[in-house]
Order: structure tokens, then C-alpha cells, then sequence
């Protein structure tokens, strides 16, 4: 006869509430971009930006990269509207822009459905599918070959 008890009718185990840990979220998406993944929140504001707790001229201060992130904003006409709250993982800062800018394009669309034939001509809803190509054995890089001795 076996030792163990028989396991309970009701789990221990926590559920997780499918509730935002923003109280006043209008819309979320998810953005990806070579290894960089972000999850935007837009929110009823005056154009705040917290990109992972810091502000976006803090967090990128190139400004090509922060045109990137702010163009689906400016081709919707809707700049200044939202405060938006960022968690970003991975990459570096050209695939972090490149995700923010498709997280941020996914929740304008999700918030307004209208926006998304704008969004989808420029290109912004597309997932830039280029990745760094593998490295192969007998060369230096993914391409570069040692250099050749004829003689």
C-alpha cells in the first residue's frame, strides 16, 4: 500500500488573475524584434513615457531611435494622447526600438481598429523577421572566410 495521501479536490496552486497591473490601461501589446521583446501599455495621459521605470530621452538617447519608436504615434495623429508604460528584454538598442515601435502599433490597433490599414501600409504591424545569420564552421563569421594563401 502506498504511503502518500491522495491529492486534494481544490489546488494549492495560485491562479493569476488576468487583471493589468495598470488601473487605468486602455490597450497592451507585445512587439518583437530580433532578441528585444516589449510589452507596451497605453494609457489615457499627455504623452509619458516610462520605457523599464526611466524616461524614453534617458533610456534611448539617440534620436534615430526614438523618431523609430515615436512614428506610429505621428502617422496616427495621435501624439501627446497616451502616457505609455514599457517593459523591454533583450537585444540591443536598434532591436529594443524595433520592438517598441511594433508593441506600440499592435495597441494603437487594438484601442482603434480604424488606425490599422495606416499602421499596416507603413509596415509598423509586420514583424521584421531578420536575425543575425548562424555562424559556420570553417569560417570566421557567419560569411568571412580566412584569408586566402594561393601559394
Amino acid at each position: 500500500m502506498s504511503s502518500r495521501s491522495p491529492p486534494l479536490a481544490t489546488s494549492s496552486r495560485r491562479t493569476r488573475s488576468r487583471r493589468s497591473w495598470v488601473p487605468n490601461e486602455l490597450a497592451a501589446a507585445t512587439g518583437r524584434r530580433k532578441e528585444a521583446v516589449c510589452r507596451a501599455r497605453l494609457m489615457e495621459g499627455t504623452g509619458r513615457w516610462s520605457i523599464n521605470g526611466r524616461p524614453i530621452e534617458d533610456y534611448f538617447p539617440s534620436a534615430t531611435h526614438r523618431m523609430i519608436i515615436t512614428e506610429p504615434l505621428r502617422i496616427t495623429s495621435t501624439e501627446g494622447r497616451y502616457d505609455i508604460l514599457v517593459k523591454i528584454q533583450g537585444g540591443g538598442a536598434s532591436g529594443q526600438s524595433g520592438a517598441l515601435r511594433h508593441a506600440i502599433s499592435r495597441a494603437l490597433v487594438n484601442l482603434d481598429p480604424d488606425l490599422r490599414p495606416v499602421l499596416k501600409s507603413a509596415g509598423f504591424l509586420t514583424r521584421d523577421a531578420r536575425e543575425k545569420e548562424r555562424r559556420k564552421y570553417g569560417l570566421k563569421k557567419a560569411r568571412k572566410a580566412p584569408q586566402y594563401s594561393k601559394r
